[in-house]
Order: structure tokens, then sequence, then C-alpha cells
């Protein structure tokens, strides 16, 4: 068991610098273009000297300039969210489906009314009305 420990310690950091690679942002990659590092870690990623390289070279680790701190960073730079009961767009598309259900509701009651109705006239013993 213990002997298989190296190599999975060498795959782990291979697939966790090749992931972080991809996922990184291309303004925050240092040196070399992405796709250069990308080549580096999957070319070089046996011997470590890849994925090494990518963590201590190929990303930018601290705050962005500007004095702002990471998180700050990110709570600038998102997308702006809206609830869905503030969404106009949600709240149109929610009556409008309201709407159909409603519909589809009366169809149904009114399938379901005619089909009693005609229960009823053959217990009774009538003749078929046809509507």
């Amino acid at each position: 068991m213990f002997r298989y420990l190296p190599f999975l310690l060498v795959l782990a950091l291979w697939i966790y610098a090749f992931i972080d690679c991809l996922n990184t942002p291309e303004e925050q990659v240092r040196g070399l273009p992405k796709v250069v590092w990308v080549i580096i870690i999957l070319l070089f990623g046996e011997v470590l000297v890849g994925p090494i390289a990518w963590l201590v070279a190929g990303k930018v680790r601290h705050a962005p300039a500007g004095g702002s701190t990471p998180s700050e960073w990110h709570r600038n730079h998102r997308t702006e969210f809206v609830a869905p009961d503030d969404n106009p767009e949600f709240l149109k598309s929610l009556k409008a489906e309201n709407k159909k259900d409603e519909a589809l509701l009366k169809d149904w009651e009114a399938d379901l009314r005619r089909r009693e109705e005609e229960l009823r006239r053959r217990e009774r013993g009538e003749e078929p009305r046809a509507d």
C-alpha cells in the first residue's frame, strides 16, 4: 500500500496544478501564456517540474493592484445577482405559467364533468349525446 503513496501524491499534485491552471483567469497568469503553462504541466508532470513551476511562478498569488484584498476584488467583480422575487422577468414567467396551468385545469375539469355526465346517462340507460 505504501509503495503506491509517492505515485499517488505526484498524480494528485499533477491533477491539482492542471485543474488550477485551467480555472485561473488569463489576467492572473504570470510569465507565459496559459496554453504554454498547460503544456508544461502536462509534459513535465511526472517529474513534478511542471506542477511545481506552475504553483510557484505561474499564478498571481497576492492581492490585485489597487490595495484591495482578494475578497474585496471578488466582491467588486462578481456578476449582479437579483433575487427571484425582485426579478420582473422571473415574476412574468411565473404569471404566464400560472395562466397556462389554470387553463389546463379548466379543460380537465370540463372533460371530467363531460365524462361524469356520460357515465350517469349510461347508468340511466339513455343514449349518449353527440357533442
